[in-house]
């Protein structure tokens, strides 16, 4: 296969750019990865037959993008730029660590783009958040599907949401100011393998089928009431997402990937109950922050520029996902 052109992924190694390494690989992009291995791993990095999808002694940079330039020497050559590299965890983690969760990725957006402006790249796609949303407009399971134009008057409830609407607003001004194509994907909540589970920084679905596996060695507790809503997207569809942006996204502005139906968090804890087998009693602890009440993606834009929809099912994307990590505990056990 004759290779398409040089990639780089910032954040390579984790959830989201793994696959979407795996990905560019199949088609014959020649992908490197640059990523602190703070939430990504190595081993993400491995294909179904073990070995690695790309040559990590070449093509991996375990690079702390919080330092100004650290990504320069392995820009040269390259023709587009997925930045997905962030501070990201779940909610607790977020809520606790604001000031750092939101200086980090100032620095590390603000460095990437500031580098990426010396080469003359052939696109440069941004990953954003639903958490940039104004809080005021995510209400509950019953709100109404966000659209683009909603994001200002900015409020997002989080310093990790006003992190990554000022990465944004950052990545549009390198569109306006060199001529670099540019790309920005605003991401609803995301699932599905490879991902961290662990206590301390795993978020909301992986989480919970952790719990459910270890029962009844861990009490199975939902953060907050459960009332509290969210529009889950299954990783392969945002794959499916970022490689129709690379085509059809450059020079459209912000296009908003996610499904239009939010869905409770009691109910994604009752439906992993279901898929344990367990006669698991679900614990909610409302001394925990909830985040975000609920919100939910109006895809038109997405549909209309990408011919983009979300096709995985919730119910089977959770029962992969299950499988993935019940594998992993069963080997760390």
């Amino acid at each position: 296969m004759n290779c398409k052109g040089n990639v780089l992924v910032t954040g390579g190694a984790g959830m989201i750019g793994s696959n979407l390494v795996g990905r560019l690989v199949r088609e014959g992009w020649r992908v490197t990865v640059a990523d602190n291995l703070w939430r990504g791993k190595r081993e993400y990095l491995l294909g179904d037959d073990g070995q690695p999808v790309i040559d990590l002694d070449a093509q991996f940079f375990e690079v702390d993008l919080a330092v100004p330039d650290a990504l320069e020497p392995h820009l040269a050559g390259v023709d587009y730029v997925f930045h997905l590299a962030d501070v990201v965890a779940g909610v607790g983690f977020v809520f606790d660590h604001q000031g750092f969760t939101f200086r980090q990725n100032l620095l590390i957006n603000s460095n990437v783009i500031h580098s990426a402006k010396k080469f003359p790249l052939k696109g440069f796609l941004y990953v954003g958040t639903a958490c940039s949303f104004p809080a005021h407009l995510q209400t509950g399971v019953e709100a109404a599907p966000l659209r683009e134009a909603d994001q200002y008057p900015a409020a997002p409830e989080s310093a990790y949401g006003w992190s990554k609407l000022m990465g944004e607003y950052e990545t549009l001004l390198l569109g306006r100011e060199t001529g670099i194509p540019v790309a920005v994907l605003v991401f609803h909540n995301v699932y599905g393998p490879p991902c961290d589970f662990t206590a301390k920084t795993g978020q909301v679905i992986p989480s919970l089928i952790r719990k459910a596996i270890a029962h009844p060695a861990e009490p199975f507790v939902v953060w907050g009431s459960g009332s509290q809503g969210r529009a889950f997207v299954h990783v392969d569809d945002i794959i499916e997402a970022l490689m129709l942006a690379m085509q059809r996204g450059l020079g459209q502005g912000v296009i908003q990937i996610g499904p239009d139906r939010c869905i409770s968090i009691r109910e994604i804890a009752e439906t992993i109950v279901e898929i344990s087998g367990k006669p698991i009693p679900i614990e909610f602890d409302t001394t925990k922050p909830e985040g975000d009440r609920g919100r939910c993606a109006d895809f038109a834009k997405a549909r209309q520029v990408l011919g983009w929809e979300p096709r995985v099912p919730l119910s089977a994307g959770l029962k992969q996902l299950y499988a993935w990590i019940e594998q992993r505990m069963a080997r760390s056990a």
